[in-house]
């Protein structure tokens, strides 16, 4: 597995840990790297993800609910509704990363770590939140 994938799953743990505690990001990241001891480049882009998600998550809640047909957004499996924060988060504030992958990442992990029908639904919503933040012309103009 690689370092980005290992990083996407701590974000998606310590995000769903973060469901229950009110505790600060540190103290949260010092707890479970000493539960889950991961290699430097792993914690960082872990913390990055999770840091990002949080700061912006009202944004990416708003954003996720209006694209969730049919559901209410607190009826979203915790599992779901954090693999989804990440990946828009990564589709919002890393335009380095392709769309491709964070959608692949995404997908893989709501296979792993959701229910039977969670890839496709993860694969639904963030394909139209794709669509309105990475237009297929604006990914042309990028490369």
């Amino acid at each position: 597995m690689g370092k980005r994938r290992r990083a996407r799953e701590a974000a998606l743990s310590i995000l769903y840990q973060l469901e229950f505690r009110s505790e600060n990001l540190s103290e949260v990241f010092r707890a479970y790297w000493a539960d889950h001891p991961c290699p430097p480049e792993v914690q960082a882009f872990a913390e990055e993800l999770v840091a990002g998600t949080a700061a912006h998550r009202e944004e990416i809640d708003t954003l996720i609910a209006s694209h969730a047909e049919h559901w209410q957004f607190s009826r979203i499996a915790l599992v779901d509704r954090n693999i989804l924060r990440v990946a828009t988060y990564e589709l919002l504030f890393r335009k380095d990363i392709p769309e491709k992958v964070i959608l692949n990442e995404a997908i893989e992990i709501a296979k792993q770590y959701g229910s039977e029908d969670s890839s496709r639904f993860v694969n639904g919503i963030l394909d139209r939140i794709r669509a309105i933040t990475r237009p297929p012309l604006l990914e042309a103009a990028e490369r």
